[in-house]
């Protein structure tokens, strides 16, 4: 259940809708199991987003993409202490999770922490459980999030400030994650939870 009052706002945020490296663009393909179900064309190819990673789970545990990513997911990138995007981003990830369950369909809701200075394992998890029961939250090193950033080409970077209340820029894009096949589709954040279950079950239904 999403319990959206759970967050608080503290202060106010800017954040960088990266679209440098992505373009609209009705999907086809040949050979493409998912072309139906494409609405974006990613430069270079779905190949190039995505990958390995290592991170560490709400329990302190250290985990792979492949301990994480056992089922259709929706992956983003954000940060706890994010006062308006990230809730509102995660929220709309989370209901459309809902509307896919009453459908039948299994999709796991996944948040990644940009910011590992501040979200400790307990702080991700009790922001991922606020959420959302099936919510998977994730942080881990310096190095480790730089590394999964980088394999889905997302942008982050924080902004000046020595007190505990600084803000982190970064992308907005939800990432849909196939246990089999990687990442196959990102959404923006404009869509509604509605438009994010509608377009997963395409994917999900094609495989």
């Amino acid at each position: 259940m999403v319990r959206l009052a759970a967050i608080s706002a503290v202060v106010v945020v800017t954040a960088v809708i990266g679209g440098l490296w992505y373009v609209l663009a009705p999907g086809s393909s040949g050979g493409d199991k998912y072309a139906s179900c494409r609405s974006t064309q990613v430069a270079g190819g779905t190949d190039t987003i995505g990958g390995p990673f290592t991170l560490v789970n709400s329990e302190g545990q250290t985990v792979t993409d492949q301990d994480v990513i056992t089922k259709p997911s929706l992956v983003y990138f954000g940060y706890t202490f994010c006062p308006d995007v990230c809730p509102l981003d995660t929220v709309r990830n989370a209901e459309a999770v809902d509307i896919l369950k009453e459908r039948g369909l299994d999709v796991t809701p996944v948040f990644i922490s940009v910011d590992p200075n501040r979200d400790t394992p307990e702080v991700v998890g009790d922001f991922a459980e606020n959420l959302h029961e099936d919510m998977i939250g994730l942080t881990g090193s310096e190095e480790q999030v730089r590394a999964a950033s980088q394999a889905y080409r997302t942008y982050y970077r924080r902004q000046p400030g020595d007190d505990d209340y600084y803000l982190v820029d970064h992308s907005t894009f939800s990432y849909l994650v196939m246990p089999e096949d990687g990442f196959v589709e990102f959404f923006r954040r404009d869509l509604s939870p509605q438009d994010v279950a509608d377009r997963t079950a395409c994917f999900v239904n094609a495989v």
